[in-house]
């Protein structure tokens, strides 16, 4: 057999291994590490078969087409062999014994990286091969096969567009999101046809390229300009033509709300009729019949947490909107919008519960009814008789959003990123799932990164939208344990420091907008992610008042200062210290007795045990004077959209009643998550600082970042 025969199968050969190793969904770990395995060898034997080319790259002159394929063939070596490291340094099956041999964190997402780079690399490799293997072709031929390459190529580009790969390849995500519903046979059939793209991009450079300095230059290097052209434009308007899977409830991916649906009369599953208000005013507002329901979720319910007991609640009838309340008609009422996003159907967010409050006396007044609320300097007084606009209490809330429903999702499955608005690469139970997706009921999809307009998705069965994630929505309630005794209308707890918010929002994982989940802050947090969603009384209401007293201290200036912080892989530490180089503090690290893995996938499945089941990880040294601080700066990792346990066993062991927590938090990008939440019920006695999320790092604007954090939390520099 000839050398350039030889030559032709293992390329033939790595093409195949290579589609085979990009069908990770169809393949699984095991086949897919082995396919690795087999790359590495076809990429070994393909460098032996070429060794008389390394031998003339110092030889002879290099013209365009030869400076091309020299850069393109070392840059595809050098990211296979990047790509072969990385995967045999987190390898489980093939090579375990080379497992965490570079830090994971570092060669997960690179292997990402360079494995979408030695895709579109190869492609580009056998597209400079494909002239010479058509040459001897005849015109009509050529012509053919041309055709089908362009029509290949823009179905190709468009796949590539919707694939995120670009994402993949320039590090802008850390792990790709995979359908593991598609079919077998369209997966790889996806992945060719991308292929092909740049297989065809890399015929059209070598013929260019070999056209530049001959005879009619101009002439033959106009034609694979104008093919790519053709290639480029098909793959664009198949792109613009073709509505995304991402987004089905949106025309043409916009974020236009699409109309209301109407609310049937006998609402499926529901256990109260419903029906739309006929009262005046004339502000859309949904009539929710009275109805009794089990509150709180079932002790199977997974990642459902203690303070969710399950009890049964009966509520009077209520009026409720159907959608969170927008910008533009905050702003209308208030004259100021204080969103961190902008638009007028966008929900209003970063608004406090005492914001919450005067916004539904003011809605109130400019509609002629009576306000809900009294406030004096420390107090909010609730006249339950009053027809007011108010805030829902925490049992009108879930009873509305689960319309009957007993499941931890409304829908009555597991939620997907087409249904709400979250941080759709984390549905429902990937924690435990998140090396093999498959098994999930919805799968990972779309993190938008913001809010969307209210109504852009389905309401539920009584005709509420968003009852699930965009915003969070503010309750009356103080946080605080069910009370039995109070089986109607209840109204939280009698006392408190914290104010519940209940239905996730744009950047929290799925787990955290379940029915049943329940959020706390205090007073005056505000949030990029909280809003409300106004409520009014639909009959004669009980006469009765309920008084909501501020009492958590508010501290001034800091006295003395600790910084206190849990690191793993570094970024924590390094904020911590950048923080104390600017004030001088006190330091103090957070860390278990037994430490985590050094291993990025180890420790993935030891924080979500350890959060899974509230371990409290013993700590392995202790502060004997706390008493001593006024302000302490909390630091820690988001792990899983919460504090990591060692940070909850740390809160668990000191008094921290009348002292100041300052959060800073850094994060791979759902910022906080629910974090604040659990710190805010770990230390219900502390006043709650304005915290600073850092994005891993934080980069070279870190020193900034840091000192406007102390600035506006008071906190002296040096």
């Amino acid at each position: 057999m000839k050398l350039n025969t030889i030559k032709r199968v293992v390329d033939a050969a790595m093409t195949a291994v290579l589609l085979c190793l990009m069908a990770y969904q169809v393949t699984g770990e095991a086949a897919h590490e082995w396919c690795g395995i087999a790359m590495t060898a076809l990429v070994i034997a393909h460098q032996v078969l070429n060794r008389r080319w390394y031998g003339a790259l110092l030889r002879g002159k290099y013209n365009a087409y030869r400076t091309a394929t020299t850069a393109l063939d070392l840059t595809l070596l050098l990211s296979i062999a990047l790509t072969a490291f990385c995967g045999m340094s987190m390898s489980g099956h093939a090579v375990p014994f080379l497992y965490g041999i570079a830090p994971i964190s570092f060669v997960r997402q690179t292997h990402l990286s360079m494995s979408h780079w030695s895709f579109v690399l190869m492609g580009l490799h056998l597209g400079f091969h494909i002239p010479a293997m058509t040459a001897k072709l005849d015109k009509r031929a050529k012509t053919a096969l041309t055709t089908v390459f362009v029509c290949a190529a823009g179905v190709g580009l468009y796949l590539f567009l919707r694939s995120g790969m670009a994402d993949y390849m320039m590090f802008r995500v850390p792990f790709a999101f995979l359908d593991y519903d598609k079919a077998a046979w369209l997966v790889f059939l996806e992945n060719l046809l991308m292929l092909l793209l740049w297989a065809f991009l890399g015929a059209e450079l070598s013929l260019f390229l070999r056209g530049i300095g001959g005879k009619d230059a101009r002439r033959k290097g106009l034609l694979p300009v104008t093919l790519v052209m053709a290639s480029l434009l098909l793959g664009l308007a198949l792109q613009l033509a073709v509505p995304s899977d991402d987004a089905p409830a949106f025309e043409s991916g916009s974020w236009e709300p699409r109309e209301q649906a109407a609310v049937p009369s006998e609402p499926p599953g529901a256990q109260a009729p419903v029906k739309r208000s006929t009262g005046e005013p004339e502000d859309g507002f949904v009539h929710i019949e009275s109805g009794t329901f089990l509150m709180g979720s079932p002790d199977t319910e997974n990642w459902r947490i203690d303070d969710e007991t399950r009890h049964a609640v009966m509520v009077s009838a209520f009026l409720i909107a159907p959608y969170e309340t927008t910008q533009a008609e905050y702003e209308r009422v208030m004259g100021e919008n204080p969103s961190t996003f902008s638009g007028d159907d966008l929900p209003v967010e970063n608004i406090s519960w005492l914001d919450a409050v005067r916004y539904a006396n003011a809605k109130s007044v400019a509609a002629g009814l009576t306000p809900a609320y009294t406030l004096t300097e420390n107090t909010v007084t609730w006249d339950r008789s009053a027809d007011g606009y108010r805030l829902p209490t925490e049992a009108e809330w879930e009873y509305a959003c689960r319309a009957g429903t007993q499941t931890p999702f409304n829908i009555e499955h597991s939620l997907s990123a087409s249904e709400a608005n979250f941080y759709g690469h984390y549905p429902y139970e990937i924690e435990e799932n998140y090396f093999d997706s498959s098994v999930l009921e919805a799968k990972p999809g779309e993190y938008r990164g913001t809010t969307v307009p209210v109504g852009s998705f389905s309401p539920n069965a009584w005709g509420l939208y968003d009852t699930h994630g965009n915003v969070s929505e503010w309750c009356w309630d103080y946080y605080g344990a069910y009370d039995a005794e109070q089986e109607t209308d209840p109204t939280g707890a009698e006392s408190g420091t914290r104010h519940v918010y209940r239905g996730g929002g744009w950047n929290d994982f799925a787990k955290n907008l379940r029915s049943a989940y329940r959020a706390a802050g205090q007073s005056d947090l505000l949030s990029y992610n909280l809003g409300v969603r106004l409520v009014r009384n639909a009959e004669s209401a009980v006469s009765s008042t309920v008084m909501a007293t501020e009492s958590v201290p508010r501290a001034g200036g800091a006295n003395k200062v600790l910084i206190a912080y849990f690191s793993w892989g570094g970024n924590t530490r390094g904020i911590a210290r950048e923080i104390e180089r600017q004030t001088g503090a006190d330091v103090f690290e957070i860390r278990p007795l037994k430490p985590y893995s050094t291993s990025y996938n180890t420790v993935l499945m030891e924080a979500q045990e350890d959060q899974h089941r509230q371990a409290r990880p013993e700590l392995d040294a202790h502060l004997s004077n706390m008493d001593e601080y006024d302000t302490i700066l909390l630091g820690y990792p988001n792990w899983w959209a919460s504090i990591p346990m060692p940070i909850a066993t740390f809160l668990e062991e000191y008094d921290f009643a009348g002292k100041t927590i300052i959060p800073f938090c850094s994060h791979g990008g759902g910022r906080f998550g629910q974090s604040l939440t659990a710190i805010a019920k770990l230390a219900p006695d502390a006043n709650m600082g304005a915290g600073m999320s850092v994005h891993y790092s934080g980069g070279s604007s870190l020193p900034d970042d840091v000192a406007a954090w102390l600035d506006a939390n008071s906190v002296a520099r040096q």
